[in-house]
């Protein structure tokens, strides 16, 4: 199929007249262009129509708006305990451990009524892994100043009141702890140098978002905790 496209030249001298300076005809071939486009829709429409579908997948219900916010919100309580939980507990056997996350990599909130798939893939769009990563008791204070220059990140099974991390078990007999965390977090990511010091990590090869959907399934309707675990002042 071939089209001809006409270029017109006009020189405009006054508002009420044009002249013509020339025209000249050229003949296009798009045939080959659109068989491609045809073709490569034929493909790829099947996998985005079963897409479409799986992102509209209802996979829980809440009761309540979930949404993020520094120090503290709803949304970045759910967020960590999500993560923690899916880590076999086992893991730490008696040490102390917590969950650290970003507010940053919470990217979506979780409105009231249905949860569907793509409601956590807006909340978190990244293919970031779960790590468990073992740090020195010296870097509990770091890791508070840090909570506390930012204002409040997410974090599970710790309350930070005052710029003093209360892990909820006893640490005296133990010379390290166990924080969950992202690896891009674990890696130096939102300035968190702190995890450099570490002196072990665990790969779970679980995806974050992952973790977060399969919770959701399992929870059927979000467990809403709107406590303060940072406390500033």
């Amino acid at each position: 199929m071939h089209r001809t496209v006409l270029i017109i030249g006009a020189g405009l001298t006054a508002c009420s007249s044009v002249n013509i300076l020339s025209v000249k005809s050229e003949s296009i071939s798009v045939t080959d262009e659109f068989q491609k486009v045809s073709v490569v829709d034929s493909i790829v429409y099947p996998y985005r129509i079963a897409l479409e579908e799986e992102m509209f997948e209802v996979i829980a219900t809440t009761e309540n708006n979930f949404t993020k916010s520094r120090p503290n919100g709803s949304l970045n309580n759910w967020a960590a305990d999500a993560i923690l939980n899916s880590v076999d507990k086992t893991t730490f056997g008696l040490t102390p451990y917590f969950c650290l996350l970003n507010l940053g990599g919470l990217r979506s909130p979780l409105n009231k009524g249905n949860i569907v798939l793509g409601d956590v893939y807006k909340l978190m769009p990244f293919d970031n892994e779960i790590v468990v990563v073992e740090l020195p008791f010296s870097s509990l204070d770091k890791i508070a100043q840090y909570l506390t220059s930012s204002g409040g990140e997410p974090i599970s099974n710790a309350v930070l009141d005052l710029n003093h991390i209360d892990l909820k078990r006893a640490v005296d007999d133990y010379s390290s702890f166990y924080v969950v965390t992202s690896d891009y977090l674990m890696n130096g990511g939102d300035n968190m140098g702190f995890f450099q010091e570490n002196v072990g990590v665990i790969y779970t090869n679980i995806l974050m978002r992952d973790a977060m959907i399969s919770e959701a399934k399992k929870q059927g309707v979000l467990v809403f905790n709107n406590e303060k675990r940072i406390i500033l002042e």
